[in-house]
């Protein structure tokens, strides 16, 4: 059962709202909310610059963030780099470690679950230094397997970018196992971990990740704030990619150095506000416990699985998902006239490619619904959406759908 706190610390459920598109943004509890009104109200200066006493307090809570996060994920406070996102966690270590890492021939191993951000990086990167994508075969259900994972892995592989969890599927990649054979042969693994850790607690050390990246925006945080784990060794050979303010360590008319790992690449001003109240959310996470919170999410999932299986017209394309994500069509209705009758319905929640095509495209269509559960939501949720979904396809039929 949920905690009866956890809804009401949501002050935007509110007039009727069904909040179902949590893979796309969490929803933000009042702490965090109240985090950033602090800063902005109370601080609301730059970090790392000024000695005056507000200018130390709100660097010192920026640090204690990536302590926080070190501690969260087992990492040590120095491999926390902060970004503005997933994408941008990514794209930094393609357009760094990558560009120079790679060689003609060397191999990049991805998979068709990627999101966008997790793939195009890699895919640009490729043709710059003329390698070579592969593909993992996923099964016909559409999972990544450490046996089919053996199948494309080589001495060439040099790169392993895999998602943790598909933001279509909801499937789980059995990374320990993927990362311990792209160690043996030398690779190294990227972790897109944007909709895992919602819903799985993350060990890098446990794991022996090399890089990892992932969003606040997605477990309960402010937007525009993305997580780089990288081993302090890979970390310490990358260059940054961004040049500006406060990442130098000095400048003269023919010469540059900068700081140490990870101030190098925090170029000019960083979302300070943000990455002060991402501490907040984390100490969410260490208070209830993100097993805690994903076993209440798959009560949900499942009560709204078992209810929309026994509708007629209706494809389900995950029905043995890992996580609380349902992708799904209302037969012969285009997603987005579906999405827009849920809507009507103050029922928030996605249509479209979901910034992952190749998903789609292996499922051979061109876009589907998707719904998330997390944990403001409950049974009286699923209740109007099912009962929404029945409404919808005998609207949709009686217009000639």
């Amino acid at each position: 059962m949920s905690n009866p706190n956890w809804r009401q610390e949501f002050p935007q459920i509110k007039n009727g709202l069904v909040y179902l598109d949590s893979a796309a943004m969490s929803l933000k509890p009042q702490r965090v909310i109240d985090a950033i009104d602090h800063y902005y109200q109370d601080l609301s200066v730059n970090i790392h610059r000024g000695l005056y006493p507000i200018s130390v307090e709100a660097t010192d809570l920026y640090e204690q963030t990536r302590e926080d996060v070190a501690t969260y994920i087992n990492s040590e406070v120095e491999e926390i780099v902060f970004t503005r996102g997933t994408t941008s966690s990514l794209n930094l270590v393609a357009s760094s470690y990558g560009l120079a890492n790679l060689n003609e021939g060397d191999e990049i191993i991805v998979s068709e679950l990627e999101h966008h951000s997790s793939y195009l990086p890699w895919f640009e990167i490729a043709k710059k230094t003329k390698s070579v994508i592969k593909f993992v075969p996923l099964t016909k259900e559409g999972r990544i397997t450490v046996d089919h994972f053996k199948t494309v892995l080589t001495e060439k592989t040099k790169i392993v970018a895999l998602t943790y969890v598909s933001n279509v599927m909801g499937f789980i990649t059995p990374v320990k196992e993927i990362v311990k054979l792209a160690h043996s042969i030398g690779a190294i693994a990227v972790i897109d971990g944007a909709q895992a850790l919602p819903h799985l607690k993350v060990d890098v050390k446990e794991l022996d990740l090399d890089f990892l990246a992932f969003s606040a925006h997605k477990m309960l945080g402010p937007t525009g704030v993305g997580i780089l784990y990288g081993k302090k060794v890979l970390l310490d050979r990358m260059d940054p990619i961004e040049f500006g303010g406060d990442m130098n360590d000095d400048v003269t008319l023919t010469d540059a150095t900068y700081k140490d790992t990870p101030y190098k690449f925090e170029a000019g001003t960083m979302p300070v506000a943000g990455i002060i109240a991402f501490s907040d959310t984390i100490e969410y996470f260490n208070r209830y416990s993100v097993k805690e919170i994903e076993s209440y999410c798959m009560e949900l999932h499942i009560y709204a699985l078992n209810q929309l299986k026994e509708i007629e017209g209706i494809e389900i394309y995950n029905p043995n998902s890992d996580t609380a994500i349902i992708s799904y069509n209302l037969k012969n209705v285009p997603p987005h006239d579906a999405v827009t009758y849920y809507a009507d319905q103050n029922i928030c929640m996605r249509a479209g490619q979901h910034c992952a095509k190749l998903v789609t495209r292996f499922l051979g269509i061109q876009s589907c619904l998707r719904v998330s559960f997390y944990l403001y939501n409950n049974k009286e949720d699923v209740d109007r959406f099912v009962s929404t979904t029945k409404e919808a396809i005998s609207f949709f039929k009686n217009m000639g759908f």
